[in-house]
């Protein structure tokens, strides 16, 4: 399977690569190269990583050859390129970005849509996440309350996400 990111979509929807960004935009794609990287140690997928503009990139990508990085051509815009690899590549490709217009042109063609939060979530560690302060008020009202009302079944779409982000929790 191979996943296409929405290289500075992902970049903007994280507080940390956020704030690598604004030193540097180079700063803010190794930030996530690195964390595609990390993804690619448990991972047996491959990874497309599309950002705007010329290539301005040193380095290679790191994750042993299943990261590679495509700048778009101007006139042509990432979301372009991001359409025509989702376009040539079919079921066998998860769009990663929170653009609606590009998610809706991957479905057309049987690709999943992910969008970019759901995507960073998946991809911390679990540690992290245990790490992370509950609240315990919330607690208290879900076991309060029994659950009400038809229970409704995800969209197909919402399930081909969710299939595809257990991959990422699963490592």
């Amino acid at each position: 399977m191979r996943w296409v990111l929405d290289g500075y979509n992902v970049i903007r929807r994280d507080p940390d690569l956020r704030a690598r960004e604004s030193g540097s935009l180079e700063a803010g794609r190794a930030a996530l190269l690195a964390l595609v990287a990390r993804i690619t140690r448990d991972c047996s997928d491959s990874f497309t990583i599309v950002f705007d503009g010329a290539r301005r990139f040193s380095g290679s990508a790191p994750g042993g050859g299943r990261v590679q990085v495509v700048f778009s051509r101007p006139p042509e815009t990432a979301d372009d390129v991001l359409r025509r690899l989702a376009a040539g590549l079919r079921e066998g490709a998860v769009v990663v970005t929170s653009d609606r217009a590009v998610q809706t042109a991957a479905r057309r063609v049987g690709a999943v849509a992910v969008g970019a939060e759901a995507f960073l979530a998946a991809a911390t560690p679990a540690a992290a996440l245990a790490d992370a302060p509950k609240d315990e008020a919330d607690d208290d009202d879900d076991e309060a309350l029994p659950p009400r009302g038809p229970r409704r079944r995800p969209s197909r779409e919402a399930r081909a996400a969710q299939r595809v982000l257990l991959r990422l929790r699963t490592r």
